[in-house]
């Protein structure tokens, strides 16, 4: 009787964390799909061009009209319209996170691999390695490399790609090392199959959902370095507008035209934000144990 009238309500219960997740999830994928959508063709909608100067209407606040037109969000220091830079800033942050996250997956996933399933001497090189690099911050290694080799978007994708290989290598190398053990991988060998068909048809197959929540979650933390970089002036060079060149081009103007630099900011944390929901809703379908 006990379990019967307890019943209702872990129905519920599951009911309400469904129904979270599912929102968590909704707000997500509508964010990171406007992130997209203006990234692919933000360009193509801006109302003024992002490069244009006007000086005349410099720190003018949001909803001035000037003519036939509005700045929704208002002008920068150097009349610059914010609305546009916005949208024209998504592309290059997106571009360069995606190249870093490539780059980064292309040579942390087979070192991890390799690391988990063969063991022995490489997994204590790999691992060594990964130690030294977790040693030092991310963005001080990162700004010690432009400072040597130059600001530009090439470096500034290697250095985002070296901070970023050893989160691949450590998770796929963890995930290695339990497959290597679980009983269709020894049938398989018992079998005879060889070690590229294991990998093709047992091992990539359950890294996959892995693979994809950890790039969702990763991109995150590669778009924040990219602004934190172009905050600093080491990352992405002006005139090319981004959010972290934004933020550092309004922090001069907060105390009189704060929306310089917190439109872009906001944008920043949306995107942030949709990705993390996005990363969590996925974990949260793929994982089994995390199913109701």
């Amino acid at each position: 009787m006990a379990e019967a009238a307890l019943a209702p309500s872990r129905i519920a219960t599951a009911s309400r964390m469904r129904l979270r997740l599912d929102w968590g999830g909704a707000v997500g994928v509508a964010l990171t799909a406007a992130v997209v959508f203006i990234a692919v063709f933000g360009p193509r909608l801006t109302p003024y061009d992002p490069l244009e100067q006007t000086l005349e209407a410099r720190l003018r606040p949001p909803g001035f009209a000037r003519g036939p037109h509005t700045h929704w969000l208002g002008t920068d220091n150097l009349g610059r319209d914010i609305l546009s830079r916005v949208l024209a800033g998504a592309r290059p942050s997106l571009a360069v996170g995606l190249s870093a996250l490539a780059f980064a997956a292309v040579v942390g996933v087979p070192a991890g691999l390799a690391s988990g399933y063969y063991r022995g001497r490489f997994d204590k090189i790999v691992m060594r390695l990964a130690d030294i690099q977790l040693a030092f911050p991310a963005i001080l290694l990162a700004l010690a490399i432009l400072a040597v080799a130059g600001p530009s978007i090439l470096n500034l994708i290697a250095v985002l790609a070296l901070s970023l290989w050893v989160i691949f290598a450590r998770v796929v190398r963890g995930e290695a090392l339990s497959l290597r053990q679980r009983e269709f991988i020894g049938a398989a060998v018992a079998m005879g199959a060889g070690d590229a068909r294991i990998f093709r048809r047992h091992v990539f197959p359950n890294l996959a959902g892995t693979l994809l929540v950890l790039a969702s979650v990763s991109l995150t933390r590669v778009i924040l370095a990219e602004a934190a970089l172009s905050f600093l002036g080491m990352g992405i060079q002006p005139p090319t507008p981004t959010w972290g060149g934004m933020i550092s081009d309004g922090r001069a103007y907060l105390a009189v035209a704060w929306w310089v630099a917190t439109m872009p900011g906001l944008v920043l944390t949306l995107a942030v934000i949709g990705f993390n929901l996005l990363g969590d809703y996925l974990r949260d379908r793929i994982d089994p144990r995390l199913r109701s």
